[in-house]
């Protein structure tokens, strides 16, 4: 499955990138929200994770501006993101388009479970990890 993961931050792409990938994902890699929705433009993956502290652009608008694009609307969006401390910021998140919230640091298995559960139940999983959820 390949898991567009929009991050600033290079440890934390890093960090992102080594558990997907561990976790049999292939990972594109965006480093802001306008990468983000090029990225997309060109290739739908099967589910985004979205840093929501982004700089210019924040995830909040690049996933709204994600999920006007055609075959996007349906891929699961996950926010990814320190913004854990605010109830608010969970709740524009999912405002804006996210189905689900992880906190940073996050946990690898709930990672790489959140992912498949959530492909899985949007139908974008695919392969032998997919046929297994079906």
């Amino acid at each position: 499955m390949n898991v567009l993961v929009v991050e600033d931050n290079e440890d934390n792409l890093a960090l992102a990138t080594k558990v997907l990938r561990f976790g049999g994902h292939e990972v594109t890699a965006a480093r802001s929200g306008e990468e983000a929705l090029a990225v997309v433009a060109v290739r739908r993956p099967d589910v985004v994770l979205m840093d929501l502290g982004l700089p210019e652009m924040d995830g909040w608008e690049a996933t709204r501006r994600m999920r006007s694009m055609e075959g996007m609307g349906s891929v699961p969006v996950i926010a990814l993101t320190a913004h854990a401390l605010r109830p608010q910021d969970r709740e524009r998140a999912l405002e804006a388009g996210c189905c689900d919230y992880v906190t940073k640091p996050f946990d690898r298995k709930q990672l790489l479970d959140l992912i498949e559960q959530h492909a899985a139940v949007s139908g974008t999983a695919k392969g032998p990890a997919a046929a297994g959820a079906a």
